[in-house]
């Protein structure tokens, strides 16, 4: 068993079949990849994954508990934190604001704007806020409006603002889309960080291959709602089946 375990689950939309008998164990302390060409289902299940939806048929566990049917506040609680391929920050406030939000919500079950001056006096709050702001090299940033970073920086911002809730389980959205190359080398670097100094495990659904084999340890391959392939990345590349659902054809 793994810290995040997924057994026979299936997903339809109406005549649509999005999952088909998923199997999928993913090791504690690892970087554990999901790939495959568009439609093979990779959101579908990392919605799953989540509790977002809820699998016809299935079983989806974290450390031996059922994440389906409960609140995101729970999952939250569990210690699963997941970044979304467009990054969710509020632009209109700055970067050490934004950081201390999911530090608030993690103890109060939800933010309040409101009770903003509230937080704010909280200097245990802050003090996280300000550490976690060190550890992403962003504290020059903290008055920094949102809004005026680059694409990168606001995935930074938002890792950390996962971080900040000191999850086991950090799920990623394809977090590189959208980046110039500068970008995501800094987000792979970033990444790879994150791996060698914390006790977190890591699941990424990505694209760029140059992303999937800078950091990943397993590599699961979907195609069309089933799994093809789960293997190291040495074996993955030249995998005649992984050929085939990317290109259309044998290797």
């Amino acid at each position: 068993m793994g810290i995040l375990d997924v057994k026979n689950v299936n997903k339809n939309f109406g005549g649509l079949k999005a999952l088909s008998n998923v199997n999928l164990s993913v090791r504690e302390n690892t970087v554990h990849a999901i790939i495959g060409p568009n439609g093979a289902g990779k959101s579908t299940l990392l919605n799953c994954l989540v509790g977002k939806l809820i699998p016809d048929t299935g079983s989806v566990m974290f450390d031996g508990k059922s994440v389906l049917g409960r609140s995101p506040y729970e999952i939250n609680q569990m210690g699963i934190s997941r970044v979304f391929q467009t990054p969710e920050i509020f632009g209109d406030l700055t970067v050490m604001e934004n950081m201390m939000i999911p530090i608030f919500a993690r103890r109060d079950g939800a933010f309040r704007m409101h009770a903003y001056e509230s937080v704010a006096n909280e200097s245990g709050i802050i003090e996280r806020a300000e550490q976690v702001l060190e550890d992403m090299n962003m504290a020059d940033k903290r008055h920094m409006h949102a809004a005026a970073m680059s694409r990168g920086d606001k995935r930074r911002l938002e890792i950390g603002m996962c971080l900040s809730q000191e999850p086991r389980l950090l799920l990623l959205d394809e977090p590189t889309a959208g980046m110039a190359r500068a970008d995501t080398n800094n987000t792979i670097d970033l990444l790879k960080q994150i791996k060698e100094e914390r006790d977190i495990t890591i699941a990424i659904i990505e694209h760029d291959m140059h992303v999937v084999f800078s950091l990943a340890d397993r590599i699961t391959v979907l195609a069309q709602g089933t799994p093809l392939v789960e293997d190291d990345p040495q074996n993955i590349k030249g995998n005649p089946k992984v050929r085939e659902a990317y290109l259309g054809e044998s290797a």
